[in-house]
């Protein structure tokens, strides 16, 4: 393992490039993702699948990679007949792929460990709406014990990603206290508001003071929601913003295909950039081109 840096300590200097979406460059690799645990089945199958992912993302120039954890919870493991001793190793496989291909890497690469939200886990799409009708403290006891497990593995921080509402954010904050592990929150939205319809400033303000979270911000949202987005946690927190939208492609559940056209610009990277932005990259298809073309446009000016 290279050493590196404090992932909180380089934000305060300069922007760092997120990796691209994951499942998105498994399906490119041949993976065949329609399973209730979608990428996280790879963990199991094909972990070498995963690690070829991430490392396609360090080519592309990617600082951070995103671990393939996601989707994956004990409950979700437990309907596939994984028994719970295998479900902790499972996770922390995803952990170890990502940092294998990190440090395969010429340059310094961070990992971050994905903890999606609770409807991740029921697979039904209730992670873009959120109001679950399930408790802060029952959202807190199903978070635990997985962000519990990631952290054991040694990420460099916790990904609490795609996150609906504010209720499950303040979950997901109360679980990882004392896991020992930095944290960034970002919420899926749509315009200025989370999935479940709650304002931006309401939705940033649970994490303003709470030295754990190291940034704050946005993903899997249209690429043109970030920019009133980045300027809104940055005035909230003062914290470092995370960015990474998805392409502007649409998921048509019915046909399960995409359809539209793509719409993320790597180019707004200079604008989010000057607002606040830190981390910055893609989410659902936006692949290693994508974050081959923000590497290069975050790339500090030659002598």
């Amino acid at each position: 393992m290279k050493p590196v840096r404090a992932l909180a300590d380089v934000l305060a200097e300069e922007t760092v490039v997120l990796d691209g979406g994951l499942s998105n460059q498994l399906v490119a690799q041949g993976c065949d993702l329609s399973d209730a645990l979608w990428s996280a089945r790879l963990l199991v199958d094909s972990p070498e699948r995963i690690e070829a992912a991430h490392a396609a993302y360090v080519r592309a120039g990617a600082r951070v990679l995103i671990t393939s954890s996601y989707q994956a919870t004990y409950e979700g493991f437990a309907r596939r007949g994984v028994a719970r001793d295998e479900a902790t190793a499972l996770l922390a496989r995803s952990v170890q792929l990502a940092r294998r291909a990190a440090d395969a890497g010429e340059r310094e690469v961070w990992v971050a460990a994905s903890v999606g939200p609770y409807g991740a886990m029921l697979a039904d799409g209730s992670e873009y709406r959120g109001r679950y009708g399930v408790p802060v403290a029952e959202l807190e006891r199903f978070h635990r014990p997985r962000i519990e497990a990631l952290a054991s593995a040694g990420p460099d921080v916790l990904a609490l990603e795609t996150v609906p509402d504010v209720d499950e954010a303040r979950a997901l904050l109360r679980a990882v206290e004392g896991c020992g592990v930095p944290v960034w929150l970002s919420y899926s939205i749509a315009g200025e508001h989370t999935r479940a319809g709650q304002p931006l400033a309401e939705a940033f303000a649970p994490a303003a003071g709470v030295d754990q979270v190291i940034a704050v911000g946005v993903n899997c949202c249209e690429p043109g929601d970030v920019d009133r987005a980045v300027e809104i946690a940055a005035s909230v927190t003062g914290k470092p913003v995370v960015v990474y939208p998805n392409s502007g492609e649409k998921w048509d559940a019915a046909a399960r295909e995409w359809r539209g056209r793509p719409g993320f610009d790597p180019g707004r990277v200079r604008s989010w950039s000057a607002s606040g932005a830190r981390l910055v990259g893609g989410c659902c298809r936006v692949g290693p081109a994508g974050t081959a073309e923000l590497t290069a446009l975050t790339a500090p000016p030659t002598a």
